[in-house]
C-alpha cells in the first residue's frame, strides 16, 4: 500500500464513515461490509483502535 500523509488517511476515513452511514440507512449490507473493511484498514494505518461492526460479524 502506498504511503499517504496522515491527513489524507483521516480524510479517507471520514469519507468511509459517511459512506457506511448512508449504506446503513439504505440497509445495503454489501456496501456496509465494504465500507467497514475500508474503515478498519484505514484505522490500522493510522494506529488507532479498530471499530467493531457486530451487525456485520466484524
Amino acid at each position: 500500500m502506498a504511503n499517504y500523509q496522515k491527513g489524507q488517511i483521516w480524510g479517507a476515513l471520514r469519507k468511509a464513515w459517511k459512506g457506511y452511514r448512508i449504506a446503513k440507512v439504505q440497509n445495503d449490507n454489501v456496501r456496509m461490509r465494504e465500507y467497514a473493511t475500508r474503515i478498519r484498514t484505514l484505522q490500522t494505518q493510522l494506529g488507532v483502535p479498530q471499530a467493531s461492526f457486530p451487525n456485520l460479524g466484524m
